[in-house]
């Protein structure tokens, strides 16, 4: 049996390869019409749990594939391997196309307390375009009969930047979306996969992608529909109802007008900036805004470690990033003969230096959040073209809890700050140090271009 380390792990993501039917664009390991194998796959994905210690989870993630098309005996099968947390977020993705009332009950019975739907279009003309089985109507009926059944955490999956898919088209989802009110949101661009249908309709020249511009004023009448709509955009892709008395996302840059923006390169400039001091965030307002986000999702871009099980199913564990094997054959042997069914090709080892350029990387998708700011070249650079930019937090809220006691004297330090900044008097540097946390997040510009600045940090 491969070696664990046994790190503490909160996260866990299984891969259910099942389909009723394989979607032109997508390249993800799937299988359709096998309903014969589900009961051997669960006996094995259960045999591949139990490698792990026993770990008390977070965050509990079903992907695939579809998991919903598994009958709910063998989801609380596989659910009964696990212990977690009060609070924990336990997510099933499914399709519209395999739902009933009756099992959306079950499902939500034995301990399913989040659903990700994978509508992609409420658009017929765009579903039927690119494979999908279910109708606009199907989408509409399957996320009432989920309210119906008791869920309270719905995220709803859809598509932008389709060959046929016009600004009309995306405005009418748009509309849709905000009568039906899910808890979140993931908006993505389509991507051309390798190996795909669309890909080689791509190559054969019967497809062609669609107009970068136009592309561009989609995610733009995206962010401009959310944001009016009370959502938090949290990540690149991803919108999270806001159902507090918080404000909008006006701190993040409509533009990128460096005249108009507040300059500071380290804590020696904000000391006696009243200007800098009175645009403070509050890190934890904003912990509340993103309260509906997914936080399975938000644990993978913040660089945590979790575990991944079922074929293809990826890993950080262990000081490496790896991805399970792809086909039953060696899921099975390899899980036969006491060994992890790794794909030893996709083992990267995860140094010190390699772990803080991931945070990086995936710390900047988190619009809100970004990431602790450095001094670099490369950096200063993306800030210079409006790519990036730097904001301030109370750092008391990124205290580790042990640490929390320091709370009460931060905040008196942050009113003598306020106090001595009022009165013009000079501040001592380590008290603003110790007080406040400069960040670097994306700029409205850097999210249109964020492939362009992701590159600076591979």
């Amino acid at each position: 049996m491969t070696e664990i380390k046994n790190k503490n792990i909160d996260a866990i993501y299984i891969h259910i390869p099942f389909c009723d039917k394989k979607c032109e664009y997508c390249d993800f390991c799937t299988f359709v019409r096998m309903e014969k194998e589900y009961r051997k796959y669960v006996d094995y994905l259960i045999r591949e749990i139990r490698m792990y210690p026993k770990f008390k989870y977070d965050t509990i993630y079903f992907g695939g594939g579809t998991p919903s098309v598994l009958p709910v005996k063998m989801i609380q099968e596989i659910m009964e391997e696990f212990e977690w947390t009060e609070n924990a977020e336990i997510t099933l993705e499914l399709n519209p196309t395999d739902m009933t009332l009756e099992k959306l009950k079950e499902i939500r019975e034995i301990g399913i307390n989040r659903l990700s739907i994978g509508i992609q279009s409420f658009q017929n003309h765009v579903l039927k375009f690119i494979g999908r089985q279910h109708s606009s109507e199907d989408a509409v009926n399957v996320y009432r009969m989920a309210r119906e059944a008791g869920f309270s955490n719905i995220t709803v999956d859809l598509m932008f930047g389709i060959p046929n898919q016009s600004i009309e088209d995306l405005q009418r989802d748009l509309n849709i979306l905000k009568e039906l009110k899910p808890e979140n949101v993931s908006i993505y661009s389509l991507i051309w996969e390798e190996g795909t249908v669309f890909w080689s309709k791509l190559q054969k020249g019967i497809l062609s992608e669609i107009d970068q511009d136009v592309e561009a004023q989609m995610y733009e009448m995206i962010i401009e529909f959310f944001n009016e709509n009370r959502y938090c955009h949290y990540e690149i892709s991803n919108f999270a109802r806001i159902d507090g008395n918080f404000e909008q996302n006006k701190n993040i840059s409509e533009n990128c007008d460096l005249e108009n923006k507040i300059g500071f390169q380290n804590f020696s400039e904000i000391k006696n900036n009243e200007e800098i001091l009175k645009n403070v965030e509050d890190f934890e307002i904003i912990k509340k805004k993103q309260k509906n986000s997914g936080k399975h999702n938000l644990k993978y871009w913040r660089n945590v470690k979790f575990v991944g099980v079922g074929m293809s199913a990826a890993s950080y564990y262990s000081g490496n990033r790896h991805s399970n094997v792809r086909t039953f054959k060696k899921y099975y042997d390899l899980i036969d003969s006491g060994n992890l069914p790794i794909d030893e090709n996709t083992i990267e080892i995860v140094d010190e230096i390699e772990s803080e350029k991931l945070k990086k990387m995936l710390g900047l998708r988190l619009i809100q959040e970004g990431i602790e700011y450095f001094e670099d070249e490369k950096v200063e650079k993306l800030i210079k073209n409006g790519l990036l930019e730097k904001f301030v937090v109370r750092k008391v809220e990124f205290l580790d809890k042990n640490t929390r006691k320091a709370e009460k004297n931060i905040v008196t330090k942050e009113k003598e700050i306020k106090n001595k900044v009022k009165n013009n008097e000079d501040l001592d540097g380590n008290i603003v140090k110790n007080a406040y946390e400069i960040r670097l997040r994306l700029t409205k510009r850097g999210m249109l271009l964020a492939n362009d600045v992701f590159v600076e940090f591979i």
